[in-house]
């Protein structure tokens, strides 16, 4: 039997290492309370940055408070004049692996007030818990998320192994050519060393995140008919509006057989082309609207087309030349815009899902550690900034956690449960964790080399 000065002894020293061990680590964090989390999102959400107007530099000072607030890193700087960038650093305790980049856009787009049930700046709670508001879905909420989950990993006393960067930009729903495209193209950029993107996603009516690997690209077409002008009473062949609609005809039997397809359930919505007429254009103007009595020379439709990459391009563009405007009909056409499918290398601008990219994989187990479900990868029926990031070859996948939520961006009356909203962050939490502390093959110098 030990002595009982060696017992008390020995309980004293593990006593004082207790202390002592106490001492050196980070006190655990106390659970925020989440109407603070929620007050903030709604205090970005009543930031006016509706286009074409939108007030940038309030959002601006809005994220830099809150990166001051969370002892981040933080810069902010234009490429464009007007147009500002935040940048947000949380710096890795490897910095030569690739960073992670979460990247965000500030501004939304324009609402019609007259049609909402609630000021669309004012970020109402209802009842239910939803929070109205014009970017609430596209995509304030995910901008939100990304700082709140740094926020709570770092009263955790979480550490990074790879830099982490949090990126808000301009213009991306006017195209980003003013924002993500020439961001990308940067010395800023590369000097970020990014090995990943995370940029938006779309929501999900059912209880599967949806996550994107690919976009469909805008063409965007003006076709133009040309015909003898004459005497509104008097029958005539080829005139300009007869062609048109003989093209309009064309054109919308093709987007009933892609839409068909849809419907019935054998293509998603990403995986068809898309083709809406965005404008109708024909008449002679008076003082009191059109000349009523004269046949227009001239008249012009214009068509949002989205290209999935997995499309046969060439064909479209000969059914175009050769159905839906022929020189034969006296009809010209012009894009407007014309993206490329392709990134720079001659590869189809799409992000892998296989296990030739390990990010696919560690986003999927990020999302599943926080409780989630992922539905099968897909491509964005519209357009995002990440395709200007695939363009150079990076892998960038589109993913906004908001599940069991109706799709409303771009809508009247857009919203976000409050409860999703927070359940979204702690599945940022989980898939930032995952992501900073990957460190994969260390025979390899970077991380690209495996890709």
């Amino acid at each position: 039997m030990m002595p009982i000065q060696a017992v008390i002894g020995d309980v004293c020293r593990l006593v004082l290492l207790l202390v002592i061990l106490s001492a050196c680590s980070p006190p655990l964090a106390a659970a925020e309370d989440p109407s603070l989390i929620v007050s903030r999102f709604r205090e970005y959400l009543r930031i006016n940055t509706a286009q074409p107007k939108p007030n940038y530099r309030e959002a601006v000072d809005f994220i830099l408070a809150q990166a001051r607030s969370i002892s981040l890193e933080a810069k902010s700087f234009e490429i464009v004049d007007g147009k500002p960038f935040v940048i947000l650093k949380w710096p890795g305790t490897n910095p030569r692996l690739p960073s992670v980049m979460l990247y965000s856009h500030t501004d939304v787009v324009p609402v019609e007030q007259s049609k909402w049930d609630h000021p669309p700046f004012e970020a109402h709670v209802d009842e239910e818990g939803r929070i109205f508001a014009r970017g609430s879905q596209d995509m304030k909420c995910v901008g939100m998320q990304h700082l709140e989950a740094v926020r709570q990993l770092k009263r955790s006393g979480f550490e990074p192994i790879r830099t982490l960067y949090v990126v808000f930009s301009p213009d991306e729903e006017i195209g980003g050519h003013d924002g993500a495209e020439k961001f990308a193209d940067s010395e800023a950029f590369r000097e970020m060393n990014v090995g990943v993107v995370l940029d938006e996603g779309l929501a999900s009516p059912n209880e599967k995140y949806r996550v994107f690997y690919g976009e469909r690209v805008p063409w965007w077409l003006v076709i133009k008919a040309t015909g003898a002008p004459g005497h509104g009473a008097k029958l005539y062949d080829n005139t300009a509006l007869e062609n048109l609609f003989k093209s309009i005809e064309t054109i919308w039997r093709f987007r009933t057989s892609q839409f068909d397809m849809v419907k019935a359930g054998l293509k998603a919505e990403g995986e068809v082309v898309s083709v809406n007429m965005v404008f109708l254009k024909a008449g002679t103007p008076s003082p009191t609207g059109f000349v009523m009595n004269l046949q227009p020379s001239e008249a012009e439709a214009g068509f949002d087309i989205r290209i999935p990459p997995t499309a046969d391009h060439k064909s479209l563009e000969r059914r175009l030349a050769e159905e839906w405007a022929p020189i034969w009909r006296n009809m010209t056409f012009e894009f407007k815009q014309k993206a490329s499918v392709y990134n720079q290398h001659g590869e189809l601008a799409i992000t892998a899902t296989d296990s030739s990219n390990p990010w696919w994989a560690l986003l999927e187990e990020g999302i599943r550690k926080a409780n989630g479900l992922v539905g099968k990868p897909e491509i964005f029926p519209a357009s995002t900034d990440a395709r200007y990031f695939r363009l150079l070859g990076l892998p960038a996948i589109g993913f906004s956690p908001m599940a069991n939520t109706p799709i409303l961006l771009h809508d009247h009356n857009e919203y976000l449960d409050q409860a999703e909203y927070l359940k979204g962050i702690k599945v940022f939490e989980s898939i930032i964790k995952t992501y900073t502390s990957f460190v994969g093959d260390s025979s390899k110098e970077s991380l690209r080399d495996e890709l």
